[in-house]
């Protein structure tokens, strides 16, 4: 058992292939697996099924032990932080794991900031849904994520950054053009598209609040999808 060897595990993981690793670690495609061929002869077990159509996946095992070699990896990265802290000088790599949204709107600002301040720290980004982010902040895969609000029993410290208006969004032609001030009322009859992933509960929490059922044409993910479909005319959002 070496750090080397749980980088490269790792490494293998997050980016689900060999070739990558060995590409993203600067080593040949064959250090890269005598390395996890090694670290399953020590062991005595296999950490990952390679399958040429489906391609890396992790054994019981795997995901067993990746938890604890994520957290050796991150206890190093702590220590290595320590040391540059004591010389004065700032190094080390922090994981975020963000969304769509926070990625065009909320990061470049703070990096931009972030950057100036300490030039040697580097950056990984994960994007994913709210659900991904909670597993990988659970897992260790990353250092801090973006959500858009606090659920109960979240075993995390959260900083609330900004809080967003609600709005709705319409088509050119609708009725609500001559509305200053559209109220969730307003929407009962109108055909809806409800945002599925991290928005929907609370958009349904919303109605649910008002005692409206909302009466949803379409459930979409994607918001630039929704923003296409309500210019057309297919409903509100």
């Amino acid at each position: 058992m070496t750090l080397a060897r749980f980088e490269i595990f790792a490494k293998i993981v997050d980016l689900g292939s060999f070739t990558k690793a060995s590409e993203e670690l600067n080593m040949t495609q064959s250090a890269v697996s005598h390395a996890i061929a090694s670290l399953e002869a020590e062991w005595g077990t296999s950490l990952l099924i390679r399958d040429r159509k489906k391609g890396i996946a992790l054994t019981e095992v795997g995901q067993k032990t990746l938890i604890h070699i994520r957290e050796i990896l991150n206890r190093m990265e702590k220590i290595n932080q320590e040391l540059a802290l004591a010389a004065n000088v700032e190094i080390g790599t922090i994981r975020i794991g963000t969304f769509a949204s926070a990625s065009s709107c909320l990061l470049p600002k703070i990096l931009a900031t972030f950057e100036k301040k300490y030039p040697k720290i580097t950056f990984s980004f994960f994007e994913g849904t709210y659900e991904e982010i909670e597993e990988w902040l659970h897992t260790g895969v990353i250092d801090l994520g973006f959500v858009v609000e606090r659920e109960k029993g979240m075993p995390f410290d959260m900083i609330p950054l900004l809080q967003d208006k609600m709005v709705v969004a319409f088509p050119p032609a609708h009725r609500f053009h001559k509305k200053k001030l559209i109220h969730i009322e307003d929407l009962k009859e109108e055909p809806f598209i409800m945002p599925k992933g991290m928005y929907q509960k609370h958009v349904e929490e919303l109605f649910a609040q008002a005692s409206i059922n909302p009466c949803v044409r379409f459930e979409v993910q994607d918001c630039n999808t929704i923003a296409n479909m309500v210019q057309e005319g297919s409903g509100s959002q």
